[in-house]
Parts: structure tokens; sequence; C-alpha cells
């Protein structure tokens, strides 16, 4: 085992990765983000989904889409302000312990809220956390494959213990909500990390994470009493809300697609093929907390603006703003993204080369195999299992293995370091490996930085 520098029982109080491309802090301003130190460029209201009119508003059936994981959308956000306000302020006055939450927790809890974990209520109990771990399903069975859980600092292990609930409070110090406590179980850190991310390197980011976090752990369904603040609001919406999207345009099978990255040639090829099989597709860039190297969020998510609005079918797609936070679990995060999005309505979801990895940690096509592992049925949502896409010089066109003849060398590869010195020279990349546009912003927001 390499380098693991976890802190035990007496660990640390909370862990704190928040890097570069973590969320803007703290802010109400739809598009007001700050993200390095950076102001971000506008993300403009016009083109969001929020700006589709009506569609939303419209309480339109879901008949033909697939149904949520484990059935239902378990929603724990209190939509009422006033009702929120009321019951902020009797949790208050109760005395409850109070837990500080990391950015992951924090965007956990806005998952939790809008039904995004269906079918988790709140964090898990030991139950739901050793099935999870050790065979990657929940108690009741459902396949579920990485952990959702609510670090405890040792010195309030036995406050909370005592406790019939606790406060959740954000990093400002706000209450935004309230859990439940039904358990409080103490974990093998370093069994998770091995089981998670198949190593104990702090190296890896979500060892990293998991280092600094407590062993001991609290669970319990929750409430919620107000979304997260972010820059995307405008572009962030609840499983609910997509749902109601997508059966207003009479879709029935969509195709789901995560990513953490800029829009690229291969990754359009993917969404593409993937468009020709569906009625319609989500894309879906995550804007919560990554890697410190990681692209701005801000930056990611208008390169898939300025693509989509030029170059995909208007009527065929939404972009959508995903407000989770990576693991870098690699097959077990593949699975993970693909039934939240089915709880998002999306009956198929694309599972490319390496999903979620970082590194050289996980098999490339590891994440393509997890799926085997489950019937069919039971989980619900169909992978769409693609090659490493490329742009063949050869054969004038974008490929994988499975559809080019020709050899290595005939095949365009640009690797990220190459790319990022391209930009850092203010040169853009080739339009066979990104479009123009993105390339410009990708340029621009790399001077910006000063990089």
């Amino acid at each position: 085992m390499t380098g693991w520098k976890g802190t035990g029982a007496g660990g640390t109080a909370r862990g704190r990765a928040q890097g570069a491309g973590g969320p803007a802090a703290a802010g109400t301003g739809t598009h007001e983000a700050r993200d390095a130190g950076h102001a971000a460029p506008q993300v403009e209201a016009p083109g969001s989904p929020r700006a589709a009119g009506p569609e939303l508003g419209v309480d339109a059936g879901e008949e033909g889409l697939v149904p949520p994981h484990g059935g239902r959308l378990c929603r724990r956000l209190v939509d009422d302000p006033a009702l929120a306000a009321e019951r902020r302020a009797a949790a208050q006055a109760a005395g409850l312990p109070r837990l500080l939450l990391s950015p992951r927790e924090r965007s956990d809890l806005e998952l939790l809220a809008t039904g995004a974990l269906s079918p988790l209520e709140g964090f898990m109990t030991a139950e739901d956390y050793h099935g999870c771990v050790d065979a990657m399903r929940l108690a009741s069975g459902l396949p579920w494959s990485l952990p959702v859980v609510l670090s405890v600092p040792p010195d309030q292990v036995e406050a909370v213990r005592r406790a019939p609930a606790v406060l959740l409070v954000d990093e400002g110090g706000r209450p935004c909500g309230l859990m439940e406590v039904r358990d409080v179980f103490r974990r093998d850190r370093q069994r998770e990390a091995v089981l998670v991310f198949g190593t104990t390197d702090v190296a890896h980011p979500g060892v990293a994470r998991l280092a600094g976090e407590s062993d001991w752990c609290a669970g319990g369904p929750v409430v919620v009493f107000e979304r997260q603040p972010t820059w995307a609001r405008e572009w962030v919406l609840e499983p609910a809300e997509t749902r109601r999207l997508f059966a207003r345009r009479g879709w029935r099978l969509v195709a789901g697609f995560q990513t953490r990255n800029p829009l690229h040639r291969a990754h359009e090829y993917l969404q593409k093929c993937a468009l020709e099989m569906v009625d319609g597709l989500l894309l879906h860039p995550l804007v919560g907390e990554t890697k410190a190297d990681d692209l701005p969020r801000h930056v990611v998510l208008e390169s898939y603006r300025v693509a989509v609005r030029a170059y995909y079918p208007q009527e065929r797609v939404v972009l959508a703003a995903f407000p989770a936070a990576m693991r870098y679990a690699g097959p077990r995060e593949a699975l993970f993204h693909a039934l939240i999005r089915k709880n998002y309505g999306c009956s198929h979801f694309i599972v490319g080369r390496d999903h979620a990895g970082v590194g050289s940690y996980y098999d490339p096509y590891a994440a393509h195999r997890i799926f085997d592992r489950f019937a069919p049925e039971e989980l619900g949502v169909i992978p769409l299992r693609f090659e490493h896409a490329f742009y063949c010089r050869r054969c004038g066109a974008m490929a994988t293995v499975k559809t080019c003849p020709h050899p290595p060398a005939d095949r365009l590869h640009l690797s990220g370091t190459r790319v990022r010195a391209m930009l850092r020279a203010g040169e853009l990349p080739p339009p066979e490996f990104t479009r123009p546009e993105v390339a410009e912003l990708l340029r621009d927001a790399l001077a910006a930085q000063g990089a």
C-alpha cells in the first residue's frame, strides 16, 4: 500500500479538497462565477434549459420513460421557503449537534434534495454502506456502486450518537439541512479505498479525500432546507424537470452523457452515434468539485454551450449542468453515473474509454465490463459502450478501431499535455480534434488564468 496517511479514529474533522476546478465560492448570482481567482465568462441565460419557456412548467406525464431507480423519485427538499425557515429555526432552537459538510457532502446533499440519488433518502446507514462497498448493492438488494456517507469528527461521535437528529451546515456555517440519526458506525477507510478505488495510494484524488475524513459516519434520512448556491443554477435541472421536459418532447429513449472535460470531436462522435439510436440526448457536464488540475467548470459548460448551439439538432438535445462532485472511482463511478442518469429519465448511458478514470489506476475498459456483473433488468439502464474514437486521415472521418482498418500512424492523436501546450502558446488544435469555437474558448480561458 502506497502512501496512506489517513488520520484514523483521531482524524481531521473534515476533508477539504477544493481545487481550482471546484465549484465557485458562495455567491448566489446565477452567472457570477469565480474560479481559481479568475472571472468566468458569462453563461447566457438564452439557450439554457430554463430559457425553454413554459415547457418546464407543464405538468407533463412521464408515460414511456424509464422509471427512477427503485421505482420513485425520493425528493428531500422543502419547497416552501416559509416552511423551510420554520423548520430550520425549530432545529436550531432544539440545540442539535451541527455537522460541517465537506464540499463532496454538500454536493451529495444537493443530489439527495432533488431525488437524483434515488432510492437513497439520506446518507447511508451501516447496512447500506457495507452492502455497497462489499457487493455494490444496497440492503434492499438494489445495485448501487459508490458509498454516500456523512463523516463525523471523532470528538462529535458521542454527541451525535445521543441526538435524535443533527443540523447539516455548509462552509459558511448556514444550516442547509437536517438528518435524522438512525445509525452511527465506524468504517475501515483503507478497506473502502481498496474496494472502491482499487488503491490506497493518496496520489489518487479520491483516496486523498477519503484519507482526510474520519473513520466515523452517521446515517439517516435528510430534510433539505435550501438548494446549494451555484453560479450554474440556470443550468441545473432536477430529475423531475428533465423528465417533464423529455415527456413534453415525446422522448422515450434518452441517452445520457457524463463529462468533466471540455467537448472535443471524439466525444461529439460518440454522442451523435448514440443520437442515431435514441429519441434524445442529455448532455450533463459535471459542475461540482473536481481535482485541482481539471479545467474550471464554467469553461467546460461553456464549451458545450457553444458547440451545441452550432453543431447539434436543438430539438433533440438537452444541455444541463450536473451538480455532483467527482470521485474518480473509474468503473464503479461509471455505474453510479448511469444509475443517477436513469433517475433523470435516461434509458441509455454512454460509456467511453476510461470513464471517471484518473492517471493509470484503471483498465481503460473496466467501466464497460462492470455492467456485466448485473442483470440488465435490475439496472434498468442500458450502457452504450464505445471504443476510443479518433480522426483517421485516410478515412477522412472520425472512427474507432471497430470501423477503421488503418494503422495508428494514420490517426490524429493529441495528448492532453500537448493540447494544453498548444493553447498556452496561442495555437489552436486542428479542427479534426476540436471545433474552432471550442478551441478559441479554451485558448482564451488558459490565457486568462495566466497558465
